[in-house]
């Protein structure tokens, strides 16, 4: 979303100057039109399609509806949501398969744009969901391309035809064709042909494109487009459309800090739907493209279903329900903390996670400054244990920690703070794991309960008594403290005043809630 940043950051600032204004005026809506028009056009957003938005946004946020809405500035942020999510292609399009196969997939796009390492993402993606994808290396004009698409093959675990060297030999046309031979003989159901690309568009490009289109019909052709191409993204767009007319559009290099608003213009000018994002080098940094969640991410609302959906990837529900049971029964280790981690790890670049959450660009600034190797040291901390030593926090002596923070390259400072984080998270999940409520430090119980939140009689003891400077009125509210009661003078926690020491439970009541709640 990086791409995106500087586009989001505007538009949010746009926005905000509508709170608070119980009914909109043409000026307020225009004034903040101008804003979004400026950053729109900042961020390569075509004129074209800025236009038709501003003035659709314009026109349903003058309308009867917003005028009369409690919160019309909300309505409006509404209304810039759905525009853009228009603007972004409406509905998901997901990839349609041959009934029979193999279904066949065509990559084209210019020189630069990624389109050999998307091939094995998209290859990497397919095989996750039970697909057996054939990588198809015809790009046989750029030096190595072959052999970068079969490293990329053999890192994403999926097979590669290649039977032309490359460099300048070969026949793309003839290998793409054959290769569906193979696929059929060898039973791959999904076949992904990689095709050369020029640094621009040229007759030369188009016409083996197109012969290769011809050759294999592919069931879809997705042009792969770099987001950070700046205002040539239209003409490029529109130059492979006549030439090889594609299905769908691939965005790479979603985590680029350039202004990148240019893609958003592909899909109104071509009318082709955005299928798929790449947000990192990485083979796993591939995601099915939402119009609604990247819309929201824009405007800074969050994207938590992609959230939940990677979460649900990378951790396994058995383990978690087992983990729910060492939280209970207080037998939860730095073992399974650093198994934790490790599949934390594997949903991804953290920074990535927490920008997904709504109101993170408030947070840029953190963000930025997030040290994504704080993991790694973790990590090291704990492997440098013994596993009885991940087993019982006790055992963890002067010079056993001594012995972990060398063997860690860390501070004894550091495997102290660790081991203290771990005590505390620990006790708070066993409170949540019991049905209770977390005693936060520094914060006391929490909870509409107050210190009753564990209904313990250990908490009770530890309240403390009246502070009053006056010793009979520090009597009396001590009395009443003693007696279950509220401090006199001071209102009732749901605002219903005083009502002396009577008005609290009675000893009786105390017991019995203390037997229900099995702390008797």
């Amino acid at each position: 979303m990086a791409t995106f940043g500087t586009l989001s950051t505007r538009l949010t600032e746009s926005l905000k100057n509508l709170r608070g204004k119980g009914k909109l005026s043409p000026a307020d809506v225009d004034g903040t039109l101008r804003e979004i028009r400026r950053a729109m056009l900042d961020a390569d957003v075509s004129l074209n399609v800025v236009k038709k938005f501003t003035s659709d946004v314009r026109e349903r946020a003058l309308s009867d509806e917003v005028n009369k809405a409690l919160n019309p500035a909300q309505q409006v942020v509404q209304i810039v949501n759905e525009e853009l999510v228009t603007i972004l292609g409406g509905a998901q399009r997901r990839l349609e398969f041959a009934k029979k196969p193999p279904t066949i997939i065509m990559l084209a796009g210019l020189q630069g744009a990624g389109k050999t390492t998307l091939a094995g993402k998209l290859a990497k993606y397919l095989a996750k969901d039970k697909h057996t994808p054939l990588l198809v290396a015809c790009d046989l004009q750029r030096p190595n391309a072959v052999q970068q698409l079969e490293v990329v093959g053999k890192n994403a675990g999926v097979a590669v035809y290649s039977p032309e060297p490359g460099n300048g030999v070969g026949d793309p046309v003839k290998v793409a064709k054959d290769s569906i031979k193979f696929a059929n003989d060898k039973q791959y159901d999904v076949v992904i042909i990689d095709t050369a690309g020029r640094l621009g568009v040229d007759a030369e490009l188009m016409k083996q494109a197109a012969d290769i289109r011809k050759a294999t019909s592919p069931d879809e052709v997705l042009f792969v487009i770099d987001a950070m191409i700046g205002q040539d993204a239209v003409a490029t767009a529109q130059a492979f459309q006549e030439g090889v007319d594609f299905t769908g559009v691939v965005l790479t290099k979603l985590d680029g800090d350039a202004r990148g608003g240019a893609a958003l213009s592909v899909v109104s000018e071509t009318e082709r739907p955005i299928m798929f994002a790449s947000t990192g080098e990485n083979l796993d940094d591939f995601e099915p493209f939402y119009p609604d969640r990247m819309a929201s991410r824009i405007l800074d609302l969050g994207d938590i279903l992609t959230l939940i959906e990677q979460a649900q990837e990378a951790f396994d529900e058995k383990e978690a329900a087992q983990l729910q049971e060492k939280f209970a029964t207080d037998s939860f280790t730095l073992e399974d903390f650093l198994k934790q981690m490790q599949q934390l790890k594997n949903m991804g670049s953290m920074k990535k996670m927490l920008g997904m959450l709504p109101g993170a660009g408030a947070m840029k600034e953190q963000l930025d400054n997030f040290d994504e190797k704080e993991l790694v040291r973790t990590e090291a901390i704990i492997q440098s244990m013994t596993k009885a030593e991940r087993q019982n926090t006790k055992l963890l002596n002067g010079s056993r920690r001594l012995r972990i923070a060398k063997g860690s390259g860390m501070t004894v400072t550091d495997v102290n703070a660790l081991v203290n984080r771990f005590e505390q998270a620990a006790k708070m999940m066993k409170t949540v794991a019991k049905g209770g409520m977390p005693q936060i430090p520094g914060m006391g119980p929490m909870g509409p309960m107050g210190a009753m939140g564990h209904g313990g009689k250990k908490q009770q003891a530890k309240k403390k008594g009246s502070k009053s400077g006056n010793p009979a009125k520090r009597a009396q509210e001590n009395a009443a403290l003693a007696a279950g009661g509220v401090k006199p003078g001071n209102g009732g926690g749901f605002g219903l005043g005083n009502q002396g020491a009577s008005g609290g439970p009675s000893p009786e009541e105390l017991e019995a809630l203390q037997k229900m709640l099995g702390k008797g």
